[in-house]
């Protein structure tokens, strides 16, 4: 018993001190490839194997002849495994800085493409998570592109909004200055409504800045839809007149939202009067609110003839107007954008979709809890 514990003593001692040096190695080459790696743990596997056995060797006074046959027993064990620890070394290498290069395409702007040929596990587990952070840039580059886009178009239509009514508030103001105003009364009404113009533009600008900005402070409170859709169609009732559209909202259901009043009754506005402005003269607009298994949906349905497929999309975008051939009372494109906007700062969601005729925008809002 005391011999297998000295001999166990001893190949421990030998073994250890191959570790330690092999420890120091892989810490001078830590910066090099992974096959110098594998190759040094190979040879201090080996090593160690080898310094245990001489340090037996030695304390068990083997002949010589026994001491050169262990040794070449050991050699031949570490030439194998320095063969197979550099091959292994190379292959990993190999799909490592194919790895390296695919990535770097993405990066570049393309998309990440996983290299062919069998992989480690780990190589693999990395090339899944590189694919899946590729869709997700590609993604982003999308939303990237969509948004500049809106941003571009946005612009657009509000510097040739504000360009029409100041450049008739100029004439006007000119006009009267000089005293050749025929009608002074006229004139000066007509100013009123191009300034009154200007600041629902403002407004509408300042309320999208804040929606993007995160800064919209909502003071939700326990609201009746019945009450807030029937405020909603008492504000649009004129607009309707004057363009000959019918309101109907005969299926609105008194359900209890915990919402903003202030910010809902300005959505359910945007979309009423968005319906009404779409919608041809003996035409007709409706509203209806109704309990679904997501929560509580208002919907507003106008007879539009139906938005473009390629088009539905795009809707809710920040200077989204549709055709080219709308006029500037429709709007600068910022309505529906403060719409989604606000539904979802409440957590809720807005979508639209075409059906027979016209199309039928619908507001999701979470049920208010008992």
């Amino acid at each position: 018993m005391h011999a297998n514990l000295l001999i166990a003593l001893f190949a421990f001692l030998g073994a250890a001190a191959a570790g330690l040096l092999g420890a120091c190695v892989l810490l001078l080459i830590r910066r090099r490839s992974l096959a110098l790696h594998l190759g040094v743990v190979a040879a201090v596997a080996v090593t160690a194997m080898l310094a245990g056995t001489l340090a037996v060797a030695q304390a068990m006074f083997l002949s010589g002849h026994d001491l050169k046959v262990v040794t070449t027993v050991v050699a031949m064990a570490a030439v194998v495994s320095l063969a197979t620890a550099l091959l292994l070394g190379r292959w990993v290498a190999a799909r490592s800085r194919a790895l390296t290069l695919a990535a770097r395409s993405f990066g570049d702007g393309g998309d990440f493409t996983s290299p062919a040929g069998p992989a480690t596990a780990e190589l693999a587990a990395l090339s899944r998570e590189l694919e899946a952070t590729s869709a997700k840039l590609a993604e982003s580059r999308e939303r990237e592109r969509a948004l500049e886009s809106s941003r571009r178009e946005l612009v657009a239509w509000i510097s040739h909004d504000l360009r029409t009514p100041l450049a008739g508030l100029r004439a006007m103001s000119e006009a009267l200055e000089d005293g050749v105003a025929a009608d002074p009364g006229r004139y000066l009404k007509q100013i009123r409504t191009e300034v009154e113009r200007l600041n629902d533009m403002v407004g509408d600008l300042f309320e999208l800045s804040r929606i993007h900005a995160g800064t919209l402070a909502l003071s939700p409170s326990r609201i009746s839809l019945y009450d807030l859709v029937g405020d909603a169609l008492a504000g649009a009732d004129p607009l309707a007149r004057e363009h000959g559209v019918r309101l109907v909202g005969d299926r609105v259901e008194p359900l209890p939202v915990e919402v903003d009043g202030r910010e809902m009754s300005r959505v359910l506005g945007n979309l009423l009067v968005n319906a009404i402005r779409r919608t041809p003269a003996d035409g007709t607009v409706a509203i209806a609110a109704e309990r679904s298994p997501d929560g509580v949906v208002v919907s507003v349905t106008d007879a539009c003839g139906g938005i473009p497929e390629e088009d539905l999309p795009r809707v809710f975008d920040t200077g989204w107007r549709g055709t080219h051939a709308r006029t500037p009372p429709a709007g600068a494109g910022l309505g529906l954008a403060i719409v989604r906007g606000i539904v979802e700062a409440h957590q809720g969601r807005a979508t639209v979709r075409n059906i027979p005729g016209g199309c039928r925008f619908e507001v999701t809002l979470p049920v208010a809890e008992a």
